[in-house]
């Protein structure tokens, strides 16, 4: 039986972080306003009244972090560079000393032995440019591109791999459309320009890191999606949902073209967005690997009423995280299979870029263990069928501020005392300790002729 111990030898192991849930440090060295600042600032917004504003001081205690992560005995640490730390207002020259943080981070890791992985964009939009439209307008796209410029320069000498985009479809869903995340707008379809304006980024983007020799990857959201029946009508309303989480935001990237969404209403053009010229840019040349972040499939029905083309369906007889997420590891297997029937040999090199879950205020976080070895056999499944999965990055290496929810729910391998910064690695740390050790040691040793 395949599982967890058979995965590929040079397999990388990481854990995964974003900024603006850990640095803290939100007036300091000159870093400017994100939309998180703002929403946070909102009445009611985040649970608790909580925000980043400290989290977890990463921007101060990154020595310790980094020691941690040695002791994991990581080959990789994707974390995101906070875009209002480069540029406070979203264009201009570079902050000098926004970046001098992340090229003391980068040189430490690096010291460590641990190969980073940045990610241009998790969500923290400078609030200048909200202001002027945000994803909406079209002119953010090229500021990112001369943000991600500024960033590669400072260190794309020592950094081999970005990652653009961090979930694109779930800042596009819950920051434009519904209004749960920041920026806070509920725009609901109208939001789809925010869409394409995202991959009209991350395809500049792209270019410029292209221009310096660098890889670019994307990371998103990726779900099994499943009807809640054979019913045509629940079958319709699945595929309809598939379009818009796993398609919009993969199709063009990977085939050059948006996804069938006569089911919302809306044209190929995303109300008016796309222009003569922008899929060749996003999809052209291919992706050095892509990166998926799992968690669970969803179930689809048809609607009750007018309004969406889907319902969400409960799926029952699974456990559930804290977070009440269902836990279904078969789903990453199902998932990565989907993705190579779907694109064939224009499916790049996976990486799965996030997966873990939020567990109850406990050091014993036997749940998470057993959840995240559960994932890491349905991935050697994938493996073992011929999927060309190159890495798995844990979320999360520390509890930490889980947007909307303020600190309510704990996806970290090490516990954080948020009043005392102190860090406490959980049972969870040790086990992935362990099992990267033996991989390591497995791969290394000599196999005897004719085995495996």
């Amino acid at each position: 039986m395949t599982d967890r111990h058979d995965l590929p030898a040079g397999f990388r192991w990481g854990v995964s972080t974003a900024a603006y849930q850990i640095e803290g440090a939100a007036d300091e060295d000159g870093r400017g306003r994100s939309v998180w600042d703002a929403f946070c600032e909102r009445p009611g917004a985040v649970k608790n009244g909580d925000s980043g504003r400290t989290a977890c001081d990463h921007y101060h205690r990154w020595r310790e972090d980094v020691e941690l992560m040695r002791e994991l005995g990581l080959d990789g640490y994707r974390f995101s560079i906070a875009w209002p730390r480069v540029q406070p207002t979203g264009r201009g020259p570079a902050n000098t000393a926004g970046l001098d943080f992340y090229d003391r981070l980068v040189d430490g890791l690096l010291a460590a032995g641990i190969t980073p992985l940045p990610t241009l964009f998790h969500w923290d939009l400078p609030q200048a440019l909200e202001d002027t439209g945000g994803w909406l307008r079209r002119d953010t796209a090229h500021r990112f591109a001369e943000y991600a410029a500024l960033a590669a320069d400072r260190l794309g000498d020592r950094v081999p791999a970005w990652i653009t985009l961090n979930e694109p479809f779930v800042h596009l869903v819950y920051g434009y459309a519904l209004g749960i995340h920041a920026p806070g707008r509920a725009l609901l379809l109208d939001a789809l320009p925010a869409a394409h304006h995202q991959l009209l980024a991350h395809g500049l983007a792209a270019a410029e890191l292209r221009a310096r020799g660098l890889d670019v990857l994307i990371a998103n959201n990726l779900t099994p999606v499943r009807p809640a029946s054979d019913a045509p009508a629940d079958r319709a309303a699945a595929a309809a949902y598939d379009a818009l989480h796993n398609r919009l935001f993969t199709d063009p990237l990977l085939l050059g073209r948006y996804p069938d969404l006569s089911a919302y209403g809306v044209g190929p053009d995303l109300h008016g967005a796309v222009r003569d010229g922008d899929l060749a840019l996003i999809s052209a040349p291919a992706l050095a690997g892509l990166g998926v972040n799992y968690y669970n499939p969803t179930r689809i029905a048809a609607p009750a009423g007018p309004g969406l083309p889907f319902a969400e369906a409960p799926i029952d007889g699974v456990p559930r995280t804290h977070f009440d997420w269902p836990v279904v590891p078969e789903g990453l297997h199902e998932l990565l299979l989907t993705l190579r029937e779907r694109y064939g040999a224009a499916l790049p090199p996976v990486t799965v870029t996030e997966n873990g879950c939020s567990t109850d205020d406990t050091l014993d976080d036997t749940f998470r263990t057993d959840y995240l070895a559960a994932h890491l056999d349905a991935l050697a499944r994938a493996t073992a069928d011929g999927i060309d999965v190159r890495g798995y990055y844990t979320w999360s290496l520390l509890d930490n501020f889980e947007w909307a929810e303020g600190y309510s729910q704990r996806f970290g391998l090490v516990h954080v005392d948020f009043a005392t910064q102190r860090r406490t690695p959980k049972a969870s740390f040790a086990w992935y300790r362990d099992l990267i050790a033996a991989h390591r040691a497995a791969s290394a040793a000599p196999r005897p002729a004719g085995g495996r």
